[in-house]
């Protein structure tokens, strides 16, 4: 997610356009007068809300959603350079300004298409512009997208469970941290590190993730919202090394982060990832009451999310001779969602999930 340390009317004037706003729509919006929104618009650089104001525009913006923040930082690349205006773009060569438009829009369009596992829906969108565009040919703005498009597509390589390899992740997260090196862009490189962080993870590299994430949560050009994920990630890799008791101490202060930063998505998360925790160190009292809090306020129309804590909630299950029928019961049922949207790396997580529990059960039933 995007973030401003310091707004001028720049910034503000972007975060108008990207919220399709007019003048008055986003004073009422934020609660000040309209002749100030306009004041921004007009001044842009050469004017700076008051730091009261700052902190209104920071919450408005923490509170976009996801193609919001992509408008955000797509109108703010085109700014601050000879030939550019807010908004518009004029070039003598490279892609025309109506395909620059098309090509956010398509990214806008992506990024719900991510959020409801439609790889192939998401995947055709990014292929129409990677395949059709070599980065040397584009201007700065043109890269900003063919980066966004790259990183977007690690995320589908990543949810799909094509971790590692030519065709991956991995591989398309470190080309995506490239060009936003070569357009140096800090927040945007960090966001990287943080995926690559999780491909670690999910690879099974549990030490270098949580070095990673430790390095990250305290990182100046991530966010604070992207520091409190890094903060909960450090805590999920702790987990998976058997290191529970730190990890849930590490937790529970991202839990507090989220709850003050009013995310109640990763805050439902967090305490999945609590549960598995408790889970881990054999207390499944405490274990059932971190999961049911996750199974009442997580976000149950997204079919990932859906799968995770299934498959949390089943393993919970699978510890306790007393619910393991029950357990076998919720698994399954996270195993065909996981089929159905072609997520391989969660089919993989409950299939190691059910083959430990054979295991530990066989020997009790001789």
């Amino acid at each position: 997610m995007a973030t401003v340390h310091h707004w001028t009317g720049l910034e503000a004037h972007a975060l108008r356009l990207a919220l399709r706003m007019s003048v008055r729509a986003l004073a009422e919006h934020l609660g000040v007068a309209a002749r100030t929104v306009a004041k921004w618009d007009k001044l842009l650089t050469a004017t700076e809300p008051r730091p009261d104001t700052q902190a209104i525009l920071d919450t408005a913006l923490a509170r976009a959603d996801a193609a919001v923040h992509l408008r955000f930082e797509t109108l703010l690349s085109e700014a601050g350079r000879p030939g550019r205006v807010l908004g518009r773009r004029v070039t003598a060569s490279g892609p025309r300004a109506w395909e620059y438009e098309s090509w956010t829009d398509d990214l806008d369009r992506v990024v719900v298409a991510l959020s409801r596992q439609n790889f192939a829906f998401a995947d055709n969108l990014l292929s129409r512009w990677l395949e059709r565009f070599e980065p040397p040919e584009l201007d700065d703005k043109g890269l900003y997208l063919f980066a966004r498009s790259t990183a977007l597509l690690g995320d589908l390589h990543r949810d799909q469970g094509a971790v590692l390899g030519p065709l991956s992740a991995q591989h398309s997260y470190t080309g995506a941290r490239s060009l936003f090196t070569q357009l140096d862009i800090p927040r945007r490189i960090a966001q990287l590190d943080l995926s690559l962080a999780v491909v670690a993870e999910m690879s099974g590299r549990l030490e270098l993730a949580a070095r990673h994430y430790e390095s990250l949560a305290v990182d100046d050009r991530l966010s604070r919202h992207d520091r409190a994920r890094a903060r909960l990630w450090v805590g999920t890799a702790l987990s998976k090394e058997g290191n529970h008791d730190y990890a849930s101490r590490v937790m529970t202060a991202a839990t507090r982060d989220f709850e003050d930063l009013a995310e109640p998505d990763d805050w439902s998360v967090a305490h999945q990832k609590l549960a598995l925790a408790h889970r881990g160190a054999g207390d499944l009292t405490k274990a059932l009451h971190f999961i049911d809090i996750a199974r009442r306020t997580g976000t149950t129309d997204s079919p990932m999310q859906r799968v995770r804590l299934d498959t949390a909630h089943g393993h919970i299950l699978l510890s306790d001779p007393a619910t393991r029928n029950d357990g076998l019961q919720v698994l399954d049922r996270a195993a065909k969602v996981a089929a159905q949207y072609g997520m391989s790396h969660q089919l993989g997580s409950i299939e190691g999930i059910r083959t430990t529990s054979e295991g530990a059960d066989r020997p009790r039933r001789r």
